[in-house]
């Protein structure tokens, strides 16, 4: 029963052992993964001492309307 750290990088993100500080969105994996580690977590036994602090990764935005940024004429006149 001594002190473990947290294993955090790479894992699905558990919100009873990390908190997360950084979203990410990206396509290089899958969301909820556990990105990069900014503090270590600590556990004694069973035990939370202290909460890893995490950036996870979350879903990618999807792709770009090909209408975005044109302007549509909507004051034409029929003819």
């Amino acid at each position: 029963m001594g002190l473990t750290p947290v294993m955090t990088v790479g894992s699905q993100f558990d919100p009873n052992l990390m908190d997360a500080i950084q979203s990410v969105p990206t396509a290089e994996a899958t969301e909820g993964t556990v990105l990069q580690e900014f503090r270590m977590g600590f556990k004694l036994g069973d035990r939370l001492l202290r909460p890893a602090m995490v950036q996870v990764a979350a879903a990618p935005a999807g792709p770009a309307s090909e209408a975005e940024g044109a302007t549509v004429d909507t004051t034409a006149e029929e003819k």
